[in-house]
């Protein structure tokens, strides 16, 4: 697998000829979907999900599919067509990667606010893994070897992050979910992570691949 990183929640991941993309939201880049044949989508935030680039992508792109937890559907009615709804537990293929799903909620923002639907996905092409949690901690039951990692978010403390880089325990952890951190924050950030969670750390620019 080939992993770009693309800016705030975004990643594009290559494998025999196929790009899977998951949460092209409005802070990414559009070129993140040129080309997708799948993308999932962990929750309904717009940092994480832009409707009118999948429509976009899918005038250009008929056979591309959407993945989503049922209760994000009625954001996806532009590209009603092209989705399948996933829960927690499920497994499945996207763009020829076996895909598992964990988790259900978001995490909590605040207690005044009601929680919505998440899933982290878990993603495998049988010789490695990726995990990407969207917004949440949910620790996935398999080993992990790549893991991406929520940096910074108003649902977030820098402990909570780096406890659950150490409960996943994964081979290597990735900074996602960090625009809204200026370049002084995210290195505070960092200096935190490679200090703490307990594995090889690095945050990456936007664009940057990773084998």
């Amino acid at each position: 697998m080939r992993i770009t990183k693309y800016t705030h929640s975004c990643l594009r991941i290559e494998h025999d000829g196929a790009v899977l993309v998951v949460d092209p939201g409005g802070w990414s880049e559009r070129s993140a979907l040129t080309g997708a044949d799948a993308v999932l989508i962990t929750h309904e935030h717009p940092d994480h999900l832009a409707v009118d680039r999948l429509a976009d992508t899918l005038g250009e792109r008929p056979d591309l599919r959407v993945y989503a937890h049922a209760e994000v559907l009625p954001k996806l009615t532009a590209v009603a067509g092209a989705v399948t709804p996933v829960a927690a537990g499920t497994e499945f293929t996207a763009a020829g990667l076996t895909v598992r799903a964990y988790g259900g909620q978001h995490a909590v923002i605040h207690p005044d606010i009601p929680r919505i639907a998440n899933l982290g996905f878990l993603i495998s092409d049988g010789a490695g893994t990726v995990y990407t949690p969207g917004d949440s901690f949910t620790v996935p039951d398999e080993p992990v070897e790549t893991l991406f990692v929520p940096l910074h978010a108003p649902w977030l403390k820098v402990s909570e992050a780096i406890d659950f880089v150490r409960a996943v325990h994964p081979d290597r952890a990735f900074a996602l979910h960090d625009f809204l951190l200026n370049e002084t924050g995210a290195a505070l950030y960092d200096s935190l992570h490679e200090r703490l969670n307990g594995t090889r750390y690095a945050r990456v620019a936007p664009g940057t691949t990773l084998d």
